[in-house]
């Protein structure tokens, strides 16, 4: 979704090149997300002004245009306190196109001007009140009805005296939906607020001098008016909770950005803001606010934030010696699923912990179900460890798509265990449904690959995945650790069963011989681009397979719809006969997943009946199968694993396949159109 990147520098003199170089390179790391339009805003060389620079399209246009102004825009001017603000948006309200980009303005004079990420649902009524007052609308965006409220509440305060982070919080109590907020303003030089509800942001610190403590601690609202139009002044209060550097020296620089991938080359040093959090840097100096603590179910708040060192490489989010970041992912898996694994499974004793869940273990041995919720790729993951949840918990496991939930409002009691995957930690639909079911008094478990992600900080207990950075759009290598995180769940589940000790020890061999196997399937690269070259100008494309291969087939048509923009659909291939074999004929492209496992005999009966109707699938079967590769010239081989963990070694071809298509077809691997890498809005 969209990317916010500000920069705050005080009392550390930047020239405007220097500024502007950094909002560009900040939205160069943001772009994995997913957007259409980018802008800037910064101080203008008249004084006391706003410039604002916005185009359509990618980044590198915005650059250009930055650099073809740069007479106009000062390049060698040097400004002591400064800050500077950046975007790219991804279109919800309004066409891509140059009025409806980021930083959206209160009025022609830009005395405030925002940037936004997420939706607010409530802009037409505030938008009418705003017309009714007299303001006139420019763009389409929902966004816009925040820079002209907040200019609406400045001029009509008799007292002009309110601070900015007073005024914000003034304008966001009235606002309803997911944002996360930056303002800038002509009448505070110098000074930003940020805040967020429902959308994700934090806070990046950059001092000379040690920081004078390891938190920022958090000034609660003693108002708790209600959200009427009327705007009324709310109480103010004297209390600040401050931060700044120790020392005579209080140069500080500050970042805000939606994910940690923009600012790891500036500063380890991050805050990770919450819902209704109101980060406010005025003279240097960092105030922490909250609106009121309303939105607080069922537990005490918090009274700080703490300052999180960020272990992220700067390497881990380059390419490499790789052309694109998906590629990269691809060939990382061998160390991913070593990282998911490491310090968690110990081979010699047969042993699993999973030190995120240890505390809450037998009160989950005690529960009546598990439910599996999560969004696309994470709802595969779901899918494909179901029936190895179910073997070893001895639990019935239901696994929903996210969004479903929330509408058929399903029944949650209070002795169910509810897991939600998310890679990014802030998917909009897995996080509603985690509140709906923490609501309902269900233990919350996250599996998610973002520490200090929404997810992460609002579940009871979770299993990181520890498979580093992802930049692709399309999820490759946190697909594979999550599925393994899964596996080590139902490991832990099952430690204390005499009967499933056999099992057990055959899983961990699997997952002890499973980075040398991927090794081996990515070995086969040049083999899958070869297949790649006779299907990237096809139509459609199904792919089918049952029991554990279910899972990478519906993952691997996911991965050519969102790379390569072709038709292509996942069939249980117990379902063939039900339909979907009326698609069969000598045309038609098919993939067909068969591995010796317990349903090998019903897969190789499906592709009878495809091959009996002029159909010849690509297979992906198990490596010295010379059965099955005889009934078709085209396979990719694959080894022989545990049934449980043969979804992992499968799934990679598709992986490789729908990359080798989609550069064939000429399409942006990292960025495919109309998508995002993390799903902030409903």
């Amino acid at each position: 979704m969209c990317g916010i990147f500000a920069y705050l520098n005080f009392l550390t003199p930047r020239s405007r090149k220097e500024i502007l170089d950094l909002l560009i390179k900040g939205l160069q790391r943001l772009e994995y997300r997913g957007y259409d339009s980018a802008g800037v805003g910064l101080d203008s060389k008249e004084s006391g002004k706003i410039e604002l620079v916005k185009k359509q399209g990618k980044v590198k246009i915005l650059e250009d245009e930055i650099y073809r102004r740069e007479a106009d825009l000062a390049f060698d001017d040097t400004l002591n306190c400064h800050i500077g603000i950046a975007h790219t948006r991804w279109a919800t309200h309004g066409v891509p196109n140059e009025i409806n980009c980021h930083p959206q303005r209160s009025d022609e004079n830009n005395e405030f001007v925002v940037i936004h990420n997420g939706i607010i649902t409530n802009y037409k009524d505030i938008k009418v009140f705003l017309i009714q007052k007299g303001h006139e609308f420019e763009s389409d965006t929902d966004t816009e009805v925040i820079a002209k409220l907040v200019r609406h509440i400045y001029h009509k305060t008799e007292s002009k005296d309110l601070t900015f982070r007073e005024l914000v919080e003034q304008t966001c109590q009235q606002l309803e939906g997911a944002f996360a907020l930056v303002f800038k303003s002509t009448f505070y030089p110098g000074e930003t607020v940020a805040t967020r509800r429902g959308s994700p942001l934090l806070v990046g610190i950059k001092t000379k001098n040690r920081l004078a403590t390891d938190h920022v601690p958090i000034f609660y609202s003693k108002d708790d008016r209600g959200r009427g139009v009327d705007l009324p002044v709310i109480r103010r209060d004297s209390s600040r909770a401050e931060f700044m550097p120790l020392g005579e020296d209080h140069a500080a620089e500050y970042f805000f950005a939606s994910d940690a991938s923009a600012i790891v080359e500036h500063t380890n040093r991050v805050i990770y803001l919450e819902d209704d959090d109101v980060a406010a840097v005025s003279d240097g100096n960092l105030t922490i606010h909250r609106i009121s603590s309303r939105n607080v179910e069922l537990e005490a708040p918090d009274s700080r934030r703490e300052i999180t060192t960020i272990k992220m490489e700067i390497q881990q989010i380059m390419k490499g010696s790789f052309s694109t970041f998906m590629q990269k992912e691809i060939f990382e898996q061998p160390e991913s699923v070593v990282n998911t694994m490491r310090g968690r499974v110990n081979f010699e004793t047969e042993s699993v912990i999973l030190g995120g869940i240890l505390d809450y273990v037998p009160e989950i041995r005690r529960c009546r179900r598990l439910l599996l919720i999560g969004c696309g790729t994470s709802y595969h993951t779901g899918i494909a460890t179901r029936q190895i949840l179910e073997e070893l918990t001895e639990l019935p496991v239901m696994v929903d798509l996210a969004s479903d939930f929330l509408d058929r409002k399903t029944p949650i009691f209070r002795d169910d265990v509810c897991f939600f995957i998310s890679q990014s930690g802030e998917t909009a639909d897995t996080l509603m449904a985690l509140r709906y079911c923490k609501k309902h008094g269900a233990l919350i478990v996250g599996v998610t690959n973002t520490v200090g992600s929404s997810i992460s900080r609002e579940t009871h207990c979770g299993v990181h995945i520890n498979a580093g950075p992802e930049i692709g759009v399309a999820s490759t290598k946190a697909y594979t650790s999550q599925f393994i995180a899964l596996v080590m769940f139902a490991l832990v589940m099952s430690e204390d069963r005499i009967s499933l000790q056999p099992r057990r020890s055959e899983i961990i061999a699997g997952l002890r011989d499973l980075p040398n196997n991927i090794k081996q399937v990515l070995d086969q690269d040049h083999k899958v681009c070869e297949l790649a070259e006779g299907l990237y100008t096809k139509k459609s494309l199904l792919v089918m397979g049952r029991g554990y291969s279910y899972a990478t087939c519906l993952e691997g048509a996911l991965k050519i719809k969102e790379l390569t923009y072709m038709h292509s659909e996942g069939i249980l291939a117990g379902e063939l006969k039900h339909g979907p074999l009326a698609l069969v004929d000598d045309a038609m492209p098919m993939i067909l997943v068969i591995t010796r496992d317990p349903v090998y005999n019903k897969c190789m009966n499906s592709l009878l009946q495809v091959t009996a109707r002029g159909g010849q699938p690509i297979l992906i079967c198990e490596q010295n199968d010379e059965e099955t590769k005889a009934m078709s010239p085209n396979f990719l081989e694959i080894p022989h694993t545990v049934d449980c963990l043969q979804g992992i070694l499968s799934v990679i071809p598709m992986q490789m396949l729908s990359y080798h298509m989609a550069v064939l077809k000429g399409c942006n691997v990292d960025c495919p159109r109309n998508l995002a890498k993390s799903v902030t809005v409903e």
